[in-house]
């Protein structure tokens, strides 16, 4: 490779790995499979190659975030350095900032519940059905 070739792309699962969005290239390659990863606003492959500047769309669980691609890596480092591989959109960090607010106030009913009743928690549904 040539010095004035610039840096070489990498694939979007890798560069996902890499900048700790996922634990795992596994996880991060079921992700682009799935189209929880946009990239310029499209569904890819998982060997899409990146390049610096394109616009990535990650959802991550309830979480969705707009990043810009500033550098490339195929390799996984320290927290810091992945940070320096993407910049946050400020309409995505505020989204995101409203979103933990409003979780924060607004409990979801079903997140207390945790398999089936117990025999105490039957006695007590039947007890208020009756009623």
């Amino acid at each position: 490779m040539r010095a004035d070739a610039g840096p070489a792309p990498v694939r979007v699962d890798k560069w996902l790995w890499a900048a700790r969005f996922f634990k795992t290239r596994a996880l991060a390659q079921d992700a682009v499979e799935n189209g929880r990863v946009l990239v310029q606003g499209e569904r890819v492959k998982v060997a899409r190659l990146l390049k610096g500047g394109e616009l990535l769309r990650i959802r991550t669980g309830d979480v969705q975030r707009e990043v810009v691609v500033m550098a490339l890596s195929s390799v996984r480092g320290p927290a810091p350095v992945a940070q320096t591989l993407y910049q946050e959109t400020p309409e995505s960090v505020a989204a995101r900032e409203a979103a933990a607010e409003r979780r924060r106030f607004e409990r979801e009913p079903a997140q207390g519940l945790h398999g089936r009743p117990s025999k105490r928690d039957r006695r007590e549904l039947s007890r208020i059905r009756l009623d």
